[in-house]
């Protein structure tokens, strides 16, 4: 085959399926074919929003990183023609969305041939949280707000109680979503947005405010939010990408009055071996994580705007829309 659909950036908010040529093999690198990506809020990020964009078109298959295929050359490498693995490329190299991608060897997990590929799929996402909860301080008997409660939020519900915090308390303005954090196993629902939210845990917490706060969504407004919901010496852990290329409005006088500690979480896929990522592959396989709700939607690929457009407006009970080649 010397052509394959690949969803293609045309201008902001506009992605297409388009027919351009397959990568042709080259020496240490794998030639996989897709089967299943989804679309991940990083995904919007840059192809609604405009982060890290600079010039379009984007190029075939970028920004997609989530992506589960099957090797057709192997390289050179030690993965075989036939294996199953995981897709994990870092942001910059980025090219799932296509029917074939070239991609580094040490962005590849064989994958288990005994779970549904729809649920693997996920392992990708919830590798990155993995590493992030990595950069965490101990949270034994402490409260958690997590701010978003799509895949990234839900995933964070999983792993924060798997760390030991004791009280959970999620916001998310959308039923579904926050119902999802519910199953979950949320301690505190919170269905409100903006200062209505803020109000909201700053009662459940006697005025204190939460020790963690992860902002899953990357707003400008949720980012000042989190300030606001961390009690003094309390940490915010910046999950959400920035939404464009502008400065954000920094909310410096309560991050200094608060005495506030702030991190990003980008680079899981860096890591030598991609230990987060096997990590997640387990949870899925031997059911410590039930991921089975979150896969509730799928396109195929020559239908990538509508899946695009479903993912940005959250209808339908929509958590993970998934493409399929």
């Amino acid at each position: 085959m010397s052509t394959m659909p690949a969803a293609v950036t045309t201008a902001l908010k506009e992605v297409e399926c388009h027919e351009v040529p397959v990568p042709d093999v080259e020496p240490g690198r794998v030639l996989v074919r897709t089967r299943l990506a989804s679309i991940c809020g990083s995904d919007l990020h840059i192809a609604y929003m405009g982060w890290n964009v600079r010039d379009l078109p984007l190029a075939p298959g970028y920004p997609g990183h989530e992506g589960v295929g099957e090797v057709v050359d192997g390289g050179d490498s030690a993965f075989e023609t036939g294996a199953v693995v995981l897709t994990a490329p870092n942001i910059w190299s980025s090219r799932v969305f296509a029917g074939y991608q070239l991609i580094d060897p040490r962005f590849l997990i064989r994958l288990p041939g005994d779970v549904p590929l729809a649920h693997l799929l996920m392992a990708q996402q919830l590798g990155t949280v993995v590493y992030g909860c990595k950069l965490l301080p101990p949270l034994l008997g402490r409260t958690v707000v997590v701010i978003g409660q799509g895949s990234v939020g839900l995933f964070h519900d999983f792993m924060l109680r798997r760390l030991g915090a004791h009280r959970i308390i999620a916001i998310e303005p959308i039923p579904d979503r926050l119902a999802a954090g519910v199953a979950m196993g949320v301690d505190e629902a919170i269905g409100l947005t903006g200062q209505k939210a803020t109000e909201a845990v700053l009662d459940l917490t006697d005025g204190q405010g939460a020790d963690l706060v992860v902002e899953a969504v990357g707003s400008a407004d949720t980012l000042n939010q989190s300030m606001m919901l961390a009690r003094d010496r309390g940490r915010v852990a910046v999950f959400g990408l920035p939404p464009n290329m502008e400065m954000a409005p920094f909310d410096w006088d309560t991050f200094f009055r608060r005495r506030l500690t702030m991190h990003s979480v980008h680079g899981g896929q860096d890591e030598p071996g991609l230990p987060d990522f096997r990590l997640a592959v387990d949870f899925i396989r031997n059911g410590e994580v039930d991921v089975s709700p979150l896969v509730t939607h799928q396109f195929p690929i020559w239908e990538v705007g509508e899946a695009f457009e479903l993912a940005h407006s959250k209808d339908d009970g929509a958590l993970k829309v998934s493409l399929t080649f």
